[in-house]
């Protein structure tokens, strides 16, 4: 908190926060971009306030989820979009931004295209958060039958139509039910995003091919998350002390 001339209090915006401002007025400037005639984006001229290395990053693990997921199952709607939004790490906006155009059930693919925003009482779309941003995202098979499944429930969904018409507060909220229910610790649905990727890195995967997968616009960001799994690092020594023991066994053979 910081103190004003006239004896009022302003509590002053982390760094992370301003960057989640900066990203927001960023979204809506690219919209008049594309649609306005604005000439440029000056949000994106003047650079990035504040950054979201403040930003603790909190993550479930599989069994973890799996627990939550079962719980979600009498909620086909929400059960869906905490399905792809886990097991496919795209963030929230592009969840929500999903039609039925977006699925290739035959090749197991979604395409994000473009991210959700709801401001002043209006839905609209724009382009994804960074040029990397748009991209095929490969579903497993048992979430391309979950897919299909939902479409064969949904009474006349258009092809152009929003799949999830659910706002993200209502999401917050089913998160909330679910997490409750499960007696799991709370994090935030961004979140999932970190244990799709935490579980990526636990499983093998190298930066590059985690980055491809989730639209990050740096393998550098998707280096921050390595810290998720401290057992690696202790995998890692141990497989290295193996490798040293095979080589000495062969030196004792000679």
């Amino acid at each position: 908190m910081m103190k004003l001339e006239d004896g009022r209090t302003h509590k002053k915006f982390t760094k992370s926060y301003l960057k989640t401002l900066h990203n927001q007025l960023s979204a809506m400037l690219n919209h008049a971009v594309r649609y306005y005639g604005l000439q440029k984006n000056p949000a994106q001229v003047v650079g990035n306030m504040g950054n979201d290395k403040e930003v603790e990053m909190h993550f479930w693990t599989q069994d973890q989820y799996e627990r939550f997921a079962y719980g979600m199952m009498d909620e086909p709607v929400y059960y869906l979009c905490f399905e792809i939004l886990y097991w496919c790490g795209i963030r929230e906006g592009e969840l929500l931004a999903l039609t039925p155009d977006d699925i290739d059930l035959e090749a197991k693919t979604i395409s994000i295209t473009k991210t959700f925003h709801h401001l002043n009482g209006r839905d609209f779309t724009t382009e994804p958060k960074t040029r990397k941003s748009k991209r095929k995202v490969s579903m497993p098979d048992f979430l391309c039958d979950e897919v299909k499944e939902y479409f064969r429930l949904v009474y006349r969904m258009q092809e152009d139509g929003r799949m999830f018409p659910v706002t993200k507060g209502s999401l917050t909220h089913a998160m909330a039910k679910g997490t409750k229910k499960a007696s799991l610790p709370h994090i935030r649905i961004h979140d999932l995003r970190h244990s799709h990727v935490s579980l990526l890195i636990n499983m093998g995967y190298s930066a590059v091919a985690i980055a491809d997968r989730v639209g990050h616009e740096s393998v550098e960001i998707t280096y921050r998350y390595a810290h998720l799994f401290p057992t690696v690092q202790t995998k890692m020594a141990s497989d290295l002390n193996g490798s040293r023991e095979k080589e000495n066994e062969k030196l004792r053979k000679l």
